[in-house]
């Protein structure tokens, strides 16, 4: 069953939770996406609804983000794309992604809502946004856990349609992690708009090993 300890304690005192995850801190390409999803008070929860990371399939992910769609009294997706990551590092950038998800999900909620803001992983002092933090989080609270599936299935969705832009990296299905393929193409091919420099430099071990294409 859904783990909703952490929202029970919220609506107890009379606030709804907000769970924040995000998706792609770590590959080579492609941007950082992160999703806040609110559910209603005593909502029951989606069986199903846990850490993305261990739901492999791509059309029970899919089935998922869907159902979460429906039921979540508001949710939000935010990015960070490639040129803020290098302006601002991957930790701002995630933060700003996070930060763009809340909006959005504020968005949906009346104003008068009290709620609790928690994400997944440590305190984020980039948030700029009142939080908590919960370690495994995606493990272990029920709103996590359908955020990291919906911002999964954004960023998957939208590196897939990057694939068929940019053949031969196998976005398709790494969608933009450091796979053998992924790293053999940039060795052959060079990187694109959509590579992450100083990420791609370190996966090849060296600087500048490739010269950067032009056009997106």
């Amino acid at each position: 069953m859904p783990l909703l300890a952490h929202e029970r304690l919220a609506w107890s005192s009379g606030h709804l939770l907000v769970g924040i995850d995000e998706v792609g801190r770590g590959p080579l390409a492609g941007p950082v996406v992160a999703a806040a999803v609110c559910f209603p008070l005593d909502h029951p929860g989606i069986p199903g609804v846990r850490d993305s990371k261990r739901v492999p399939d791509h059309a029970t992910r899919t089935a998922l983000a869907r159902e979460i769609r429906r039921e979540a009294l508001a949710f939000g997706l935010g990015a960070a794309s490639v040129r803020e990551i290098a302006r601002d590092n991957i930790r701002r950038a995630t933060a700003l992604a996070m930060r763009r998800a809340l909006l959005r999900c504020r968005a949906g909620l009346d104003r008068s809502a009290a709620h609790i803001v928690i994400i997944d992983g440590f305190w984020l002092r980039e948030l700029h946004e009142e939080h908590q933090a919960l370690v495994k989080g995606d493990a272990q609270c029920h709103a996590i856990a359908a955020a990291s599936l919906l911002a999964k299935v954004a960023r998957d969705r939208l590196m897939h349609a990057l694939a068929t832009r940019r053949p031969g990296y196998g976005w398709q299905t790494n969608v933009g992690y450091a796979t053998r393929e992924h790293v053999a193409a940039l060795r052959a091919q060079g990187r694109t708009p959509h590579h992450r420099v100083l990420f791609c430099d370190t996966a090849l071990g060296q600087r500048e090993l490739f010269p950067a294409m032009e056009n997106g």
